[in-house]
């Protein structure tokens, strides 16, 4: 093939149908509104906005960004203005635009995130929610939400209750035994899609002056860096659930795209990378088409899934 015309980059997430699979991952995109006049957001298959909570979180301590190698540390603490000043003052903005916008949304107990659901649920202009599951449950000594299937069960079957309007993605931890134990307990608490996975819980020191590089202690790790890892989690979420699966973690080029793609994801979330390059979500749409022409396919359909479960 030799027309990047002919070529179907149409994907289907559930209920929710993209233009093309790339959207820009939570937290690295601000709330879409940053990015407007650097990227046509139009172009892209939607974004993630920053995760929302129920009241305004001031997040933390600078610095929040330090390099590794092949990759980056964060420890942004979840800044965000709100899920009522979201709805009064960014959304309205963001109707304009002819993309997904997924919403983002965390809590620290379960009726949190149903809570910031029902604020959305009256709101227009919304393609989905995502779960961000990371997150601390206060009311069970800190423990995180995604780590134990009984409260991943609790927390989104609560979120699903109050989702009448949208589909409902959940973001798993990928700092679990059993990936396939949460994704199913996902699944069976109503989830419509499984983004796989957030960030990996890191650190760095500097021994001169005996204190961590970020206002934090630690951080969350991303970047090429977690790329092969997170591959392995697609691949083994998807052994695991007949849930739709987007992959997001390391993705730089086409060739990430549909690695993740071929091995079972539905979509992609592209994150770091946009911190080198703010405009790469965009480039990643065109060079995605010459990809998929590349190896004479005519959709990327023909890559979804290409590499089966037992393959070797």
């Amino acid at each position: 093939m030799t027309s990047a015309v002919a070529v179907d980059t149409s994907v289907q997430i559930g209920a929710v149908r993209l233009r093309n699979p790339i959207l820009a991952a939570s937290g690295t995109f601000g709330y879409g509104l940053e990015f407007a006049h650097l990227v046509d957001l139009n172009r892209l298959g939607g974004f993630v906005v920053k995760g929302l909570s129920l009241e305004p979180i001031d997040g933390a301590p600078p610095p929040r960004l330090f390099d590794t190698p092949s990759g980056m540390l964060n420890a942004v603490g979840l800044q965000n203005v709100g899920v009522r000043a979201f709805v009064a003052e960014k959304l309205p903005l963001l109707r304009k635009f002819d993309t997904a916008v997924v919403v983002n949304v965390f809590g620290y107990t379960v009726d949190d995130y149903a809570e910031v659901i029902r604020v959305l649920e009256d709101a227009e202009g919304l393609a989905a929610y995502e779960l961000n599951i990371s997150c601390p449950n206060v009311k069970k000594g800190g423990m995180q939400f995604g780590g134990d299937p009984v409260s991943v069960s609790e927390v989104v079957a609560a979120a699903r209750r109050a989702a009448v309007e949208r589909p409902l993605w959940v973001k798993l931890s990928p700092m679990v035994a059993d990936i396939g134990l949460i994704a199913r307990s996902a699944e069976g608490a109503g989830a419509d899609a499984l983004t796989v996975a957030n960030t990996y819980p890191a650190m760095s020191v500097d021994f001169r002056t005996g204190k961590s590089r970020l206002g934090n202690q630690t951080g969350g790790l991303s970047g090429a860096a977690i790329k092969p890892i997170t591959l392995r989690l697609v691949w083994e979420t998807k052994k695991a659930v007949k849930t739709p699966i987007i992959g997001v973690g390391g993705i730089e080029t086409a060739e990430d795209v549909l690695n993740y793609m071929a091995i079972g994801a539905s979509a992609v979330q592209v994150g770091t990378a946009s911190f080198t390059d703010p405009t790469v979500s965009e480039k990643l749409v065109s060079d995605l088409v010459r990809t998929i022409c590349d190896a004479n396919c005519r959709s990327i359909n023909d890559i979804r899934g290409k590499i089966p479960a037992d393959f070797s």
